[in-house]
């Protein structure tokens, strides 16, 4: 807990077996702590030096915790001016990269990463870094630029970002597939489904985007584009390919959302997943419903909406509302 201020686990040990001690001699805190004495005696020159402990002026060889309030107070409080200065260092570099980049050079639009580690971290950094849209097209098969339904996607959903991904119907059927639409779909992100994207893509906030440049199983290396011609291409193809795409819906299997003539939500599921391009068994399978209970469930639409073919059943979906376009 006070790693924040400089301490390891035995620092922090040391100072609160001391506190609970008041005072006492280094061979008794290094038995009480089940450390060797020269690693205690090294705790307590760190504590010493962060002004969180001392050795008694009548007995060097025993030492005294300061009071918490007081040093503990001392060193937040220092800490917080720290973290503020830092953040005025990073708001001035800001305004100098912004002043900089106001007319980049050729050279600096674009920025070739490479290795799997930095790939990763700029990844991270592009995502977590938007503050107003996350824009990603996701395919099924993992790449250099990937990531939709993990936690830095999660994070960056907490900072407020807004999230429209389209997926390939391909990715529904791997085994996390549906869990991680689902997922997404919680965290309030917009998804839609595609037969297949034309390239994985990653836009923040219209400014920075990210694409891979290696094929499956190569090293990986990725495309940072910056504000641009390029990147305002990327941005019509991730639209382009949104417009086309089918909104996804999914919900808990068996509750229900409204009574009277209107689908529940495990309906409106099977619905969304066969626009979405999957057949009935596979919705079966990743539903955990039988084959026969989905085709039932389907025949059920039809009558519901007074007609007899599958296409009708969807355009009848597109006009009630069932499903968003």
């Amino acid at each position: 807990m006070l790693g924040a201020i400089g301490l390891d686990e035995g620092q922090e040990s040391a100072y609160r077996a001391l506190v609970a001690l008041g005072a006492a001699e280094v061979p008794d805190l290094a038995h009480r702590l089940t450390l060797p004495v020269a690693q205690t005696e090294r705790a307590l020159r760190h504590l010493e030096r962060h002004g969180l402990a001392a050795p008694s002026s009548a007995r060097p060889s025993r030492w005294v915790a300061a009071p918490p309030g007081v040093a503990l107070g001392a060193l937040l409080t220092r800490q917080r001016h720290e973290l503020e200065q830092a953040e005025l260092a990073a708001e001035l570099l800001t305004r100098a990269y912004r002043a900089e980049a106001a007319e980049p050079a050729v050279h600096d639009l674009l920025e070739v990463v490479q290795g799997a580690s930095a790939v990763a971290r700029r990844f991270h950094q592009l995502r977590l870094g938007a503050e107003k849209e996350v824009c990603a097209l996701v395919g099924a098969r993992h790449g250099a630029v990937t990531g939709w339904g993990d936690e830095a996607e999660e994070r960056a959903s907490l900072r407020g970002a807004d999230h429209r991904v389209v997926i390939e119907r391909e990715a529904l059927t791997l085994p996390r597939g549906i869990r991680e639409a689902s997922a997404a779909l919680a965290r309030g992100e917009q998804v839609r489904v595609t037969a297949e994207v034309p390239a994985k893509l990653v836009i923040a906030d219209r400014s920075l985007a990210m694409v891979p440049l290696t094929a499956r199983g190569a090293e990986p290396a990725a495309l940072v584009v910056h504000a641009s011609g390029l990147l305002d291409l990327l941005a019509g193809l991730f639209e382009a390919v949104w417009r086309e795409s089918l909104p996804l819906r999914l919900g808990a299997a068996g509750s229900a959302e409204e009574a009277g003539g209107v689908p529940d939500a495990t309906d409106l599921e099977i619905l969304s997943l066969l626009l979405a391009g999957m057949t009935d068994a596979s919705v079966a399978k990743h539903l955990e419903l039988g084959l026969r209970t989905v085709q039932r469930r389907v025949k059920g639409l039809m009558e519901l909406s007074g007609v007899t073919t599958r296409l009708q059943l969807g355009w009848h979906a597109y006009e009630r509302g069932w499903v968003a376009r």
